[in-house]
């Protein structure tokens, strides 16, 4: 059985009871293997796709794949019969009233082909282990009676505040997703970080690779290979990273309103691009770890004031891209109440203009 539409239902087009043999699309081209599953698959659960994955079930041009594998156009993607014990169920009892009221209070935007959601902060975007209600979830209440259901485009970190983009079929979504890819989006966040960045406006260059090669040996815990590590180009799994800046305001030497602009896409970028040059983000539990006897926290000119919730003070503030019907969705997200609170506690004020728009572009 071979399948070449991308914008089908997959049960419809796959079946879940069956095995099938999916191809890659132009579209798809450099997509990681687990986020082309969730995206074929929305309605699977997140861990039971990873399992198939690890028990090398699921075959892209018949050899044995790893979740971080990159797709090509024309590719083909071997899945095994997708129907877990129970995950029917499981995803009619997630479709209830009350995570679709609180999707609604959510919406900062929406029409015909996409909604843009104001994510809170603390709220997943999808399911992981030990995650039982998140983003992808919930939008399962808003699906039509022919299953059809609204679809991620990109993620937000579970802390993180602010617009993620939701597609409402799976074509628009892979149109959307192109558009990502090709970096034809354009995302502004803003974070408050310890301490002021000099230059006050620059460019954050590196290389990033997931944790484990911070030392496994050493019995690090979940939380360290979670992280992601300033890495040499050549190091296994090491990719490039890229992110714009500029200082909005500050309350030296203490601490700084950053504008950040990623140009490139990687897990926890900011977090630890912010973290790499000295200027963590404010109440970030992985990244922020400076000892309490650090001279940026002895010292009272530069500790941080008491009263700061301590919670993430990263907001993605705005999100800038083509439309697939034309025209163009821009959407910014108000600050969250912690992030507000900080903010008028330091009497910032957002700018006429956001520094960042008169960044050159990389």
């Amino acid at each position: 059985m071979r399948e070449n539409r991308k914008d089908e239902d997959p049960a419809a087009a796959a079946g879940l009871d069956k095995a099938a043999v999916l191809d890659v699309v132009e579209d798809e081209a450099g997509m990681r293997l687990d986020r082309w599953l969730r995206r074929r698959f929305p309605d699977l659960p997140p861990t039971h796709l990873m399992k198939i994955v690890r028990k090398g079930e699921v075959r892209v041009s018949g050899r044995r794949a790893e979740v971080s594998t990159r797709l090509e156009a024309g590719e083909s993607v071997r899945v095994p019969p997708l129907r877990p014990p129970s995950a029917r169920a499981a995803a009619v009892r997630r479709a209830n009233p009350e995570d679709a009221e609180a999707i609604r209070a959510m919406i900062l935007f929406e029409d015909r082909d996409v909604i843009v959601l104001n994510k809170p902060c603390g709220l997943a975007v999808q399911g992981g282990s030990g995650t039982k209600r998140h983003i992808d979830g919930m939008l399962e209440a808003l699906a039509a009676k022919d299953g059809t259901r609204p679809v991620l485009v990109h993620r937000l970190d579970r802390d993180t505040s602010g617009v993620l983009l939701v597609a409402k079929t799976r074509k628009t979504a892979a149109e959307l997703g192109a558009i990502f890819r090709s970096r034809g989006a354009k995302k502004i966040y803003w974070a408050l970080v310890e301490g002021v960045p000099k230059p006050a406006q620059g460019r954050i260059s590196m290389f990033l690779a997931k944790g484990e090669g911070m030392g496994e040996a050493r019995g690090a815990g979940r939380a360290d290979l979670e992280r992601m590590r300033v890495a040499r180009h050549g190091d296994p799994d090491a990719r490039h990273s890229l992110t714009l800046y500029a200082v909005v305001d500050k309350v030296a030497p203490r601490l700084a309103w950053l504008s950040l602009r990623p140009i490139t896409g990687r897990t926890h970028q900011l977090r630890a691009h912010c973290e790499a040059i000295g200027h963590p983000i404010v109440g970030d539990p992985k990244y922020n770890r400076k000892p309490d006897n650090d001279p940026a926290r002895a010292d009272p000119l530069r500790a941080l004031p008491p009263g700061i919730e301590p919670k993430l003070h990263l907001l993605a503030r705005r999100l800038i891209l083509p439309h697939p019907r034309g025209g163009t969705i821009d959407v910014t997200a108000p600050l969250p109440e912690h992030m507000q609170k900080s903010f008028d506690m330091f009497g910032f004020e957002p700018p006429a203009r956001d520094p960042i728009e008169d960044a050159p572009d990389a």
